[in-house]
């Protein structure tokens, strides 16, 4: 094994990088200010117990523990039980997240019952609609499978700040800045998910929730000052 890999997989060198980067997302969010709109209703579900789908995209995945509100309730999220999947999946529990690991070893009945089973508990279910691997801003057919599974209610969000550091992933994973003004966008996602929809019925859905996504996300990166175009529609 080479000492690159060796470095990589040490779980202090781990736990290290862990504790560095939710430290700089706390205090990027403490020291920033932060328009909080739309969250009344997903609040409001989980105060009262009732686990919801909470949906963003992976390029803003950094500042979910600040769109989901853990002093009212739990949420898992689903993470990738790859490297960098498992470090993403740490810095969200240091930050207040239950985590899933997703795993293509893992048979996806198994992650079914997983799923369920914390729904039913009461435990609310995260997830980056285009993660892990991509394309950014192509949602998946996982999360319509959760809300038809589980029958719970659907919730987009979105944050954004006028400056940013954007990482040299697939994604161009934002974060936060220090000393900054940064919005927080929630908003339900309302169509009706069927208990068997047909092949049809599923691309809809899922091309209905990916326009939500973006719409909340251009809505966010504009009031932060930012350009509100989605990367679809720009060139490179």
């Amino acid at each position: 094994m080479s000492l690159r890999r060796k470095i990589a997989d040490s779980p202090r060198v781990n736990r290290a990088i862990e504790a560095i980067l939710a430290g700089y997302v706390r205090f990027a969010y403490r020291t920033s200010r932060w328009e909080r709109r739309g969250f009344e209703e997903m609040d409001a579900c989980v105060a009262s117990g009732e686990p919801v789908i909470f949906v963003l995209w992976h390029q803003r995945l950094i500042m979910a523990p600040y769109l989901f509100d853990t002093s009212l309730g739990r949420i898992c999220a689903l993470t990738s039980a790859a490297r960098a999947g498992r470090l993403a999946g740490q810095i969200l529990v240091r930050l207040g997240f239950e985590t899933i690991p997703m795993s293509s070893h893992k048979r996806h009945v198994a992650l079914s019952r997983e799923v369920l089973r914390r729904t039913k508990e009461g435990c609310s279910i995260g997830i980056a609609a285009d993660g892990p691997r991509g394309p950014a801003r192509t949602s998946s057919g996982v999360p319509i499978t959760w809300a038809r599974m589980t029958g719970c209610r659907v919730f987009t969000v979105a944050f954004a700040e006028r400056k940013v550091i954007k990482l040299p992933t697939w994604d161009q994973q934002m974060l936060p800045l220090p000393f900054s003004r940064g919005v927080l966008l929630c908003q339900e996602w309302t169509d009706e998910v069927p208990k068997k929809p047909n092949d049809e019925q599923v691309e809809t859905l899922r091309l209905s929730l990916e326009a939500s996504l973006d719409e909340i996300t251009d809505t966010a990166d504009a009031a932060a000052g930012r350009d509100g175009k989605s990367p679809k529609t720009q060139a490179g």
